[in-house]
């Protein structure tokens, strides 16, 4: 017979806050236990109830603020708390921030055991409406009698009850109740579980995933709805090759990046930033810090569409873009001739598997590059650090999306291949959430 659970605590438990944990819950203990309390922050005295217990670690809830911190404040959607699309909101922005700086500090020196010669200041931008991607659940609820449309519920497969969003892109942001109520008079409501959102910088793309073929009474009601608001209809029967825009409705998405003379084109589900503003200030930033001079030659892996590829090619002599996913490859290419940017040349190679014997191949390899720059998934870059090193960069921007693998490889790239950490800095390009995104300068003589 297994250990029986013991029943959680019934009564609320009054406890001081010590810490924000990774995912912006309070840290407390709770005799020597670690407690992570959703909704509650640093130095804030709290009741809660526990929501889960394990082994080694509970869970709780606030149910009362009974010293608030001078950071808190009221969160501006009156879905916080239950929605999982925020967990910041009640916390101001310039402290959402400076959490985040503190976070990349905290891996950096923990798990790198390094820290950079200089703080580069945290690069922000409007904190609401900026969501221009994301994928919204849907759900027909029988027991509400209608279907929904949103972000799922903190902790949970369900799709939170949502009149509003007020980080997505206003056009989508304010009209989540429209949009239900379109899906809930198709035939196909219960067939229909997602919603990609795309926008660039003009109108925005909803490709719906459909399990069944619309009827053509739905396909009149979808091709109504988007004439009343502008959106593009695409819809999803199958994969990511099945998706098509209805008739009349397809679109050349793209963003721009005007500091760079730069346009680039998307399709709907290609990786691109959630945050247009914040992206053109990074790709700004990246391209200060690397420096590229007309003599150069530039290695950029994990390039996707070209987003800093192009920019930089606009200042060196040559750069070299290396991306896993053939289709991105493609519409770079495109993307590099749509520009009139010659001197760039794309590769598709799997940057997390051994190089291909074949010496026609992966020639990026054993090129040499004067500078390089890396921006990896979740994941990291650890199995691309040695060929880095062994071009002969002298600079290396690295972007990254999670403090943890960049603090690992920074270890290896100081430890390993005599790179110092000159300068690294957050990036907010999710406001209101725990994700941290950063840059970091490494340099070698």
């Amino acid at each position: 017979m297994g250990k029986k659970r013991r029943p959680l605590p019934t009564e609320p438990v009054e406890a001081v806050i010590e810490s924000l944990s990774h995912d912006g819950r309070g840290v407390t203990h709770i005799d020597g236990k670690a407690v992570f309390v959703h909704g509650a922050l640093p130095a804030e005295r709290v009741r809660f109830r526990y929501s889960k217990q394990q082994r080694r670690y509970d869970e709780g809830t606030v149910s009362e603020v009974l010293e608030a911190s001078p950071q808190r404040v009221t969160p501006r959607c009156a879905h916080f708390g239950v929605c999982g699309g925020c967990a910041l909101q009640h916390l101001e922005a310039a402290a959402q921030v400076a959490m985040k700086q503190q976070a990349l500090a905290d891996a950096l020196r923990r798990i790198g055991h390094v820290e950079p010669e200089r703080w580069l200041p945290p690069l922000t931008e409007a904190s609401w409406g900026y969501r221009r991607k994301a994928r919204l659940g849907v759900r027909w609820v029988a027991k509400k009698g209608r279907v929904l449309v949103g972000f799922r519920e903190r902790g949970s497969s369900f799709i939170a009850d949502l009149t509003r969003c007020d980080v997505l892109t206003p056009a989508v942001g304010d009209r989540l109740t429209d949009l239900a109520r379109l899906i809930d008079g198709l035939s196909i409501r219960e067939r229909l579980p997602q919603i990609e959102v795309a926008q660039g910088d003009g109108a925005v793309v909803l490709v719906l995933r459909v399990l069944d073929p619309p009827s053509a009474a739905d396909l009149g009601l979808l091709a109504t709805f988007a004439e009343e608001t502008g959106f593009h209809l695409y819809l999803q029967e199958g994969g990511v090759d099945s998706i098509r825009p209805l008739p009349g409705q397809g679109i050349d998405l793209h963003f721009t990046l005007p500091h760079h003379n730069v346009r680039i084109g998307f399709e709907p589900t290609d990786f691109t930033q959630v945050n247009l503003d914040l992206n053109r200030r990074m790709v700004d930033q990246a391209l200060d810090l690397l420096d590229p001079q007309p003599d150069e030659q530039v290695l950029d892996l994990f390039c996707g569409l070209g987003n800093f590829t192009l920019p930089i090619a606009r200042r060196a002599r040559a750069v070299v873009g290396v991306e896993g996913d053939a289709g991105l490859v493609e519409r770079a290419r495109r993307n590099a001739e749509r520009n009139a940017i010659g001197n760039v040349r794309f590769e598709q190679a799997d940057l997390y598997a051994e190089p291909e014997p074949n010496p026609s191949l992966g020639d990026w390899r054993r090129g040499h590059f004067d500078k390089a720059l890396i921006d990896p998934p979740r994941s990291g870059a650890l199995e691309v650090l040695e060929t880095i090193a062994a071009s002969g960069a002298r600079r290396l921007i690295y972007v990254s999306c999670y403090p943890s693998t960049l603090a690992r490889d920074a270890e290896r790239l100081v430890n390993g291949f005599g790179f110092r950490l000159a300068a690294a800095g957050a990036m907010d390009m999710f406001p209101h959430t725990a994700h941290v995104e950063s840059m970091a300068v490494f340099e070698r003589d």
